[in-house]
């Protein structure tokens, strides 16, 4: 048996952010990170929609990039103060993440964090307030699904939180917030939402409930995603509700080691100054996964009808999942995203987020690889890996060599 969960209600189009002030409560929490959002007026207008609904409304603003254990904490801290009916979260991925994750500690306060980190093991939520996410970037789609993602400085190490329970409540998915974005996070943010889609639709969890949609979304990625770097608003609108179908693929089907591998590396150069951006090291790791997954007859074949959706050509499933991995490096181009983690901060266009020296990675790697077989994401991807696999593998993603294994 299978589970497909998705949030109750989801908005969707230019104005959908409007919703807000229909939404039944005393109090609500609004959870936001930098400045995009007040910078575009767009937390002003939530703030007042859930005043007009007759709420009582704290803010909680200043969550950072790639949402920290203590930030979590210090949510907790004030919901448990305020005692809202309704938390809501406006901006990426990482304020909605941080959200979920002072949700679940809001309302069971004794909960440690390795306990929340517990795969589907989530007390029930709901006895103290409801979820609504409001998403500003094309990528995540953590307004629709189960999963958060939390980052353990300490350790270096970012830990998905994965259950039903934290899929939100309400979803507005409204593009006139997308359009703020800048160019480079529409790179990012596309090609994390094309890796759900292909992980969706490969994943050991797949069904006829999330094939669709994981399907459509590549498709409208691919029609979409370039011409949405470049500017083209209409383009950037269908990539708001791509990234959204897409998540609710994976959400229901799981995802597979382009996650494992970057939830483990993305953070474990930060001592270093070379932080790995999670979309920059899904685009990086996407074909490098492919290939090392078509040794597998069952994934192969599933690859291939990807690349048959979408027209890539081929005449043999070999021959189509090529063309699927070139399609991505193709992508990865037009983006100005770099193959490999060894030109990753090497290029002027990545300079702030540092340079990961090879010396560094070789003797990191060991415990990298072991940290990503260990990932909740691994269980689902259609090809066992090992950790001696998985240092090899990672070696293909730094120096962009050929998976022959």
């Amino acid at each position: 048996m299978q589970r497909f969960t998705l949030p109750r209600d989801i908005y969707h189009g230019k104005g959908a952010l409007e919703v807000l002030k229909s939404l039944k409560g005393k109090k609500a929490i609004v959870c936001v990170g930098g400045g995009s959002m007040k910078k575009f007026g767009f937390l002003d207008r939530a703030i007042g929609y859930l005043e007009e609904a007759g709420m009582e409304v704290k803010l909680f603003e200043g969550i950072e990039p790639d949402p920290s254990v203590t930030t979590v904490m210090k949510g907790a801290e004030v919901m448990a103060e305020f005692q809202p009916d309704w938390i809501v979260a406006i901006g990426g991925g990482s304020p909605i993440d941080a959200a979920k994750a002072m949700w679940i500690k809001y309302e069971y306060p004794e909960i440690t964090f390795p306990e929340m980190c517990k795969v589907f093991g989530i007390p029930e939520l709901r006895q103290k307030a409801h979820f609504c996410a409001v998403s500003s970037t094309s990528g995540t789609a953590t307004e629709v699904t189960a999963f958060s993602v939390i980052t353990d400085y300490e350790k270096g190490i970012k830990y998905p939180l994965a259950d039903f329970q934290i899929t939100p409540d309400v979803a507005i998915v409204d593009p006139e917030l997308a359009e703020t974005m800048p160019k480079k996070l529409v790179a990012h943010t596309g090609m994390d939402a094309l890796t759900h889609a292909v992980e969706a639709y490969v994943s050991t969890a797949n069904s006829d409930f999330t094939d669709p949609l994981a399907l459509h979304a590549i498709k409208l990625i691919k029609d979409n995603l370039v011409s949405s770097y470049n500017g083209d608003m209409n383009a950037r609108a269908v990539m708001h509700n791509a990234q959204c179908l897409a998540g609710e693929a994976f959400s229901n089907a799981l995802l597979g080691i382009v996650h494992s591998m970057a939830h483990k590396t993305g953070a474990a150069f930060d001592d270093f100054g070379a932080h790995i951006i999670h979309g920059a090291a899904n685009a990086m790791y996407l074909p490098k996964v492919i290939a090392y997954n078509a040794k597998e007859e069952t994934a192969k074949a599933r690859y291939a009808e990807i690349a048959d959706h979408i027209k890539l050509g081929g005449n043999t499933n070999e021959e189509k999942t090529a063309a699927l991995i070139a399609f991505v490096r193709e992508l990865n181009d037009a983006l100005n995203i770099p193959q490999c983690i060894k030109n990753y901060g090497a290029d002027s266009y990545f300079t702030e987020q540092g340079f990961v020296p090879e010396e560094v990675f070789l003797e990191r790697l060991p415990e990298i690889a072991k940290n990503a077989v260990g990932d909740a994401c691994t269980g689902s991807n259609p090809r066992a890996i090992d950790p001696a696999q998985m240092e090899a593998l990672l070696k293909c993603c730094y120096y962009d060599t050929e998976v022959d294994f």
